[in-house]
């Protein structure tokens, strides 16, 4: 079988230092060797099954699609994983690699703080040292995440450079497997950075779309119209979106953070309002200035807070298969609420944002149409930062 080369069309690739290539090549040949290893499959789905709680359901919102009138709403309860949220699906098949490859030490990145519960998790299961980055401002703004990760034995380094969010995070930690190369294993978490960081992504999450695409066709016989996400770095839309990529008829729609609006800049919208350029060893749609640096991020959500894009993603703007929106601060708390108040569920507020389309679609639409949406986390983390927000 011929391997990826790390191009999506034009985006992707590994625009790296020199010493970072061999780490990357290294990465490769074990994802290589070992996805489809029975005894890696095995191990992965055992873990999926007994610890994660998978497959988690696919749940018809019943009082909520009544109540917009239209389109069934279906939802991918990825908020009832273990650590509550998709997160732990691709740091799961992430560290059973790790442990392959003979690492001791494992640092990632977070934004909203649920890769990083999911990334300490792991390592406490395994008793392997991790070390997490975090942006300052993260941290404040998901205090509560920090003290999961330290309570699982995980070290939470605040990173007050540049805007101290998830940009910065992906930095430091860069220049930390840079450093540490030779004991260091990097758990990024989403489908973001150089090859093959994407596709080693993607593939773990694709577990999400897998079973989608088994339960609607239980429950309704038929295929989605409409798949639903939200997009930051882009993890749970492309582990959603990629089982039914060569399903022509199924629409797939990105919902990115609109922030206080696209016209003010004060967004997180590369796909809708950014330009292709190099970010983090990858070429995707970045916000960027005249000069090509990353621009000040916003979203009311931390886990959705990048100036770039999966590449995978990138490339699918660019075919015309996927279409992505914004949905900004204000839609999002709403959308919030309005999940919480008419199905008794609390979802994470990245996942809000992939609800408040569906809240704008659904009443355009016809009653024997289908929308699904991931909802890709759980809103425990965000409950105290909403109260301050609405109070």
């Amino acid at each position: 079988m011929r391997k990826f080369n790390g191009f999506f069309g034009d985006f992707g690739g590994a625009y790296v230092p020199d010493e970072l290539k061999k780490v990357l090549d290294d990465l490769e040949a074990a994802f290589y060797r070992y996805k489809d290893d029975p005894d890696f499959i095995a191990e992965l789905d055992y873990y999926f099954k007994d610890y994660v709680g998978r497959p988690n359901p696919l749940y018809f919102a019943e009082r909520l699609t009544k109540k917009l009138g239209g389109a069934k709403i279906y939802l991918k309860r990825e908020d009832l994983n273990h650590t509550g949220a998709h997160k732990i699906n691709n740091v799961l098949g992430q560290v059973l690699l790790a442990k392959k490859m003979g690492a001791k030490r494992v640092i990632a990145e977070t934004g909203a703080g649920q890769h990083g519960v999911a990334t300490a998790t792991a390592c406490a299961m395994f008793n392997m040292e991790c070390i997490i980055y975090m942006g300052e401002e993260d941290t404040k703004r998901q205090a509560l995440n920090v003290f999961r990760m330290e309570l699982l034995g995980a070290k939470v380094v605040p990173v007050t450079t540049g805007t101290r969010t998830l940009k910065d995070a992906v930095d430091v930690a860069l220049q930390d497997l840079v450093t540490n190369a030779d004991s260091t294993y990097y758990m990024l978490g989403s489908a973001v950075g150089p090859h093959p960081y994407p596709m080693i992504v993607r593939h773990f999450q694709s577990v999400i779309g897998q079973e989608v695409k088994k339960q609607i066709l239980e429950k309704e016989k038929r295929l989605p119209d409409y798949l639903l996400a939200c997009v930051g770095g882009g993890s749970n839309a492309i582990g959603l979106f990629y089982p039914f990529i060569e399903d022509k008829e199924v629409k797939l729609i990105g919902v990115e953070p609109g922030g206080r609006g696209l016209e003010t800049g004060k967004h997180a919208a590369p796909l809708c309002a950014g330009e292709p350029g190099i970010l983090h060893g990858f070429k995707c749609y970045v916000m960027q200035d005249e000069n090509g640096e990353p621009l000040a991020t916003h979203s009311v959500a931390a886990g959705l807070d990048y100036p770039g894009v999966g590449p995978e993603h990138s490339y699918l703007k660019a075919l015309g298969r996927a279409e992505y929106v914004a949905v900004n601060d204000e839609e999002a708390l709403e959308a919030f609420k309005e999940l919480s108040r008419t199905e008794g569920i609390i979802p994470a507020l990245e996942s809000a944002h992939a609800v408040a389309q569906a809240i704008k679609m659904a009443p355009q639409l016809s009653s024997d149409e289908i929308i699904i949406v991931n909802l890709s986390g759980r809103g425990d983390k965000d409950v105290d930062q909403v109260f301050h927000l609405i109070k």
